[in-house]
């Protein structure tokens, strides 16, 4: 039996649970989908948000299953999204330097592509990590 690696970070994701009402840290451990609907409701006007606080373990664990460890660190890239994700530091960090430039000078695609890599950071950083 393999074990999994340890691809996200308690700490980091209790830590984007104080934003939670945005979803971010839903977002951060794969479920845009629900981190989508946290964004729109205030984390389920604050109730949704509040029983987060006991899934992360388990939240963790599925993203520790999911994705694939590598040279790219999800946590970094996470953080490098979520503070400077308009100036493409996150993108930069994972090799895309080109794309990392381009939304350095539009501001990550007028906030578009910021909002794309919030959906698909969790798949990108895996596609670069199983391209060893």
């Amino acid at each position: 039996m393999t074990q999994a690696s340890d691809t996200h970070s308690k700490t980091v994701g209790y830590i984007l649970w104080l934003f939670g009402f945005t979803g971010a840290h839903r977002f951060y451990y794969g479920k845009p989908v629900t981190g989508t609907i946290w964004f729109f409701t205030l984390g389920l006007l604050g109730i949704g948000w509040l029983i987060d606080l006991f899934l992360i373990p388990a939240m963790d664990r599925q993203a520790d299953l999911r994705f694939q460890s590598g040279r790219v660190n999800y946590s970094v890239a996470w953080i490098l999204l979520t503070f400077l994700g308009f100036f493409g530091v996150h993108r930069m960090y994972i090799g895309k330097w080109v794309t990392g430039l381009l939304y350095l000078c539009t501001l990550g695609l007028a906030g578009i592509g910021y909002l794309y890599d919030y959906w698909t950071l969790n798949d990108q950083i895996t596609v670069v990590n199983a391209s060893k």
